[in-house]
């Protein structure tokens, strides 16, 4: 029941002691804003590391091709690797686990994008059909390119919609032609893409075309591949699995890890993910032991206010006044004071947040969207009171064991 008399005598006595508990809420409130300033930064960190991941498929290993560093049977180190088209069926075949596939093939040169008189210079891919998924490539209108595409050497395209805007200003795009170094392609899709910014300024071109109109005969550049739920451990084991065909194809050293570049995606993601938790851990521990000092700082408060108040309390019993009624009081008074301030202290730390959102650059790649759950940041204010109604029980015991006759003593 809601004692009027009860919080009169509260706000007196902070009142009487304004500095004093200015103090001690500032420090409360402090720990809590500083818990939620950090949490809000640690997922602002897992947004960013999130961001960077979503560009590419987190379940894909890339293998890129290089040179020998060691002699293997009877072959000098030195020698270049070179893909072809029938490396990506060979691996798709015989590698188990191995999910979507593409090869993927380097245009060199300067290459000049055209529509009319409209220019531009875009990064030119030639994939194949199962690239979009380990791209995360999104297709807004029309399709991207087929098996059909690259079985019949179309000449099609897949664009961004900044190309479309830069080449085809307003006219639609689909169905119109452009031209790559004076070779014609069809477009045939737009697409969005998800990941760091500019990676939808692009152009997607179906490999045996680019091979056949570029001069690239059946080289591949790099070889891709998704592994659907595999674990990371699994990973280990495809991704060998693919050096050891590739090895056997090309005849190199399995374990010549320079003869071909392996890219776990797996593998450093979950890499990633562990920085990221060890941070996360860090700052729940340098946020709670902040609040740990704040809830001190109530309980030496709470002393001192029982050891001012020793008359008082001596007096309220001797005319009646029950052990549980001190409790109550002194109990009342440290779960408000550590209410309050830490309420305050929430809203100032989600308001911080809030303008670092505000005014943080769109394109900051590691530190996205500092935001934190309100779940957890209630729950840390409750953990706050029940501390805070800790950290009044022991003063408040003290005070309900003193006996009239010291208390009325006491000087």
């Amino acid at each position: 029941m809601f004692d009027l008399d009860k919080w009169q005598e509260i706000f007196a006595s902070l009142r009487k002691n304004w500095l004093r508990s200015t103090l001690t809420a500032i420090s409360v409130a402090w720990g809590i804003f500083i818990l939620i300033i950090l949490l809000g930064s640690g997922k602002a960190l897992q947004n960013g590391v999130d961001q960077i991941f979503s560009d590419d498929a987190i379940n894909s290993i890339w293998l890129r091709s290089g040179r020998t560093s060691n002699p293997y049977k009877g072959m000098q180190p030195g020698r270049s690797i070179q893909f072809t088209n029938e490396d990506k069926d060979l691996l798709k075949k015989q590698v188990k686990g191995v999910e979507y596939i593409s090869g993927r093939f380097y245009i060199g040169g300067s290459l000049t994008v055209n529509y009319g008189p409209n220019y531009g210079s875009f990064d030119i891919r030639c994939v194949s059909p199962d690239y979009k998924h380990l791209e995360n490539i999104a297709v807004e209108e029309g399709r991207f390119i087929n098996e059909k595409d690259s079985r019949e050497f179309r000449k099609v395209a897949c664009i961004g919609f900044p190309v479309q805007k830069e080449l085809f200003k307003d006219e639609p795009a689909i169905g119109k032609y452009f031209y790559i170094n004076g070779v014609a392609f069809k477009v045939v899709g737009l697409f969005s893409d998800v990941g760091s910014p500019g990676e939808d300024e692009r152009v997607y071109l179906p490999i045996t075309t680019a091979q056949r109109a570029f001069g690239g005969a059946n080289r591949l550049n790099q070889l891709m591949f998704t592994i659907g739920d595999a674990s990371l451990e699994e990973s280990f084991i495809i991704a060998d699995a693919a050096r050891a065909q590739m090895a056997q194809k090309h005849v190199f050293d399995p374990e010549d890890i320079r003869a071909i570049h392996v890219e776990n995606n797996v593998e450093e993601y979950e890499r990633f993910k562990g920085v990221i938790t060890g941070i996360r851990t860090f700052i729940w521990v340098i946020g709670i032991l902040t609040i740990i000092a704040g809830i001190v700082g109530v309980s030496n408060i709470m002393l001192i206010v029982v050891k001012e108040r020793t008359k008082e309390i001596g007096i309220r019993k001797a005319i009646g006044a029950t052990p549980g009624s001190v409790v109550g009081m002194i109990l009342q008074e440290a779960i408000f004071l550590t209410s309050v301030s830490g309420y305050l202290g929430m809203l100032a730390g989600i308001g911080v947040l809030e303008l670092m959102q505000k005014f943080l650059p769109e394109d900051s790649p590691y530190f996205k969207n500092p935001e934190v759950d309100m779940k957890i940041a209630l729950i840390a204010v409750g953990i706050l009171v029940v501390a805070g109604a800790v950290a009044g029980f022991f003063p408040a015991l003290k005070a309900a064991r003193i006996r009239p006759i010291d208390a009325l003593r006491d000087e």
